[in-house]
């Protein structure tokens, strides 16, 4: 271990105010145990000196070579997290609800909601379309879909 290589060290204050210091690893050394032993902590970086009380510290961390390699090991995995989102959009299409458009404009299409609504803008020409519950579920070519309509008046309640 090289006591003259230093190293930058991230503190959270419990008022939530973050810092940075570097500091050497002999005062990190020193730092970790006035924190275990809850000491304040005082010392010379340069022509200054720098004090931390840790009782107001509520986290730290110390950057290291170590620190460094698992950032690199993190930028190295997209694919696994790409993955993991891919899985989780996954998970949310299957929870989609087709809902089956037809307005008085003509338009007639398919759309997918996250859930079932009781209106919805139609795309062609933003006017309200509404759930017709007495009607229900319809069947489509992408499967079954709520039917929501403003070619005639539909009860809403």
């Amino acid at each position: 271990m090289n006591l003259n290589q230093y190293y930058t060290m991230t503190y959270t204050l419990n008022s939530g105010i973050k810092g940075t210091v570097n500091l050497s690893t002999k005062q990190i050394q020193d730092w970790i145990e006035s924190y275990r032993i809850g000491s304040k902590y005082v010392t010379t970086l340069g022509k200054e000196h720098f004090g931390l009380n840790p009782e107001l510290v509520a986290d730290f961390k110390v950057h290291n070579e170590f620190s460094e390699q698992r950032e690199h090991v993190a930028a190295i995995q997209p694919k696994a997290a790409s993955k993991a989102s891919e899985q989780l959009a996954d998970a949310y299409s299957q929870r989609k609800t087709l809902i089956q458009v037809e307005c008085k404009c003509g338009a007639s299409y398919i759309e997918e909601s996250a859930y079932k609504r009781n209106k919805w803008g139609c795309k062609e020409c933003g006017d309200i379309v509404f759930l017709d519950s007495k009607k229900g579920m319809v069947e489509t070519v992408k499967g079954k879909a709520w039917y929501m309509t403003n070619r005639y008046f539909v009860e809403r309640g």
